[in-house]
């Protein structure tokens, strides 16, 4: 697996994004599955594993801290905090584009450090790599949630700064704080990145770590519809109507895939990594030969004439329900 730089902090080129390796996102999963999926993705070379407090509050963590145990140094952890919120604590909504049209995070200072540890105890480590605030409190001073950060750094519980779901503006005044390694934000052939906030990475040099690399799997080509439990039922793009449209309007991309001998995902994949070279995406999946075929577009290599014939097929792609989290 190539290597990538987020900041100062070097990882792999793709990394694992392990959310979907918690109940309630894709149905239910058993923990003999979550650690198979796991370990397959570090033996294929994930050296970024990236999760979330939030994630089945703590569930996702610990079954990292389980299947990773005694293979600590081989990755780059990455987690996020702000949705666990303690007991007791308030709960700061904000509006977003899914059915359930809030999510709500606390990220008061006096909570950072609770948080970390928590964290730290969950994944069965004594340092994070990278740690994001996962939304921005609308209630909170960005600069106040970075600077506890800052002080856990100090303070040797975390290695790097990240940022995650931002803009441009909180970017720059988050790095104004303290350095930032990378940001986190949704990106792929079907969600594009805001071109403020990737010009201001590019300035800054910040790494960004693309969540949904594959479209919450639509852009593997192999979705057809959702099942009851699945979290997709939330966002409009996979309502049966707008799933079947986009399958049909994502057509041109998946025959450029087959002519080039290689899956729409990973199609999907190398034309994300050749958008910028510190662009790091997260896929996640449940099935070890996914993983493995997920990896592999790393070392897929897109030549100009590919990429602009994949670019001319994408700017006539123009996906039916709205894709986005966040609301403006």
């Amino acid at each position: 697996m190539t290597e990538r730089m987020l900041g100062a902090l070097a990882g792999s080129s793709i990394g694992f994004g392990a959310m979907v390796l918690s109940p309630g996102v894709y149905g239910e999963i058993d923990e003999q599955r979550g650690q198979a999926a796991l370990h397959a993705a570090v033996d294929a070379g994930a050296r970024m594993i990236d999760t979330a407090d939030g994630y089945g509050r703590g569930h996702n963590e610990q079954l990292i801290g389980r299947a990773l145990a005694g293979r600590r140094d081989e990755v780059v952890l990455a987690t996020k905090f702000g949705l666990c919120i303690p007991e007791g604590a308030e709960a700061h909504r904000f509006p977003v584009h899914f059915a359930f049209e809030e999510l709500a995070v606390n990220c008061e200072p006096k909570y950072v450090r609770g948080y970390a540890e928590q964290s730290l105890r969950n994944l069965g480590t004594d340092v994070i790599d990278l740690y994001y605030p996962h939304f921005p409190d609308p209630q909170v001073p960005f600069e106040d949630t970075v600077g506890a950060v800052a002080e856990l750094v100090a303070a040797g519980l975390v290695r790097h700064l990240g940022l995650s779901n931002v803009t441009a503006a909180q970017l720059r005044a988050a790095h104004a704080v303290h350095p930032v390694a990378a940001v986190q934000v949704q990106w792929s052939m079907w969600q594009p990145i805001d071109p403020e906030l990737l010009a201001a990475t590019r300035e800054l040099g910040v790494g960004v770590v693309a969540w949904s690399p594959l479209g919450g799997g639509f852009l593997t080509g192999a979705v057809q519809q959702v099942a009851e439990g699945d979290f997709r039922q939330n966002i409009a793009r996979f309502s049966a109507e707008n799933l079947a449209a986009n399958n049909d309007r994502y057509a041109p991309v998946r025959a450029i895939a087959a002519e080039l001998g290689v899956t729409p995902g990973q199609l999907a994949l190398a034309w994300l990594l050749r958008q910028d070279d510190h662009v790091v995406p997260i896929p996640g999946s449940r099935t070890p030969a996914h993983i493995v075929e997920n990896q592999a577009a790393a070392e897929l290599v897109l030549d100009d004439a590919a990429l602009a014939r994949i670019d001319a097929a994408l700017a006539e792609f123009v996906p039916v329900g709205e894709g986005a989290l966040l609301k403006d």
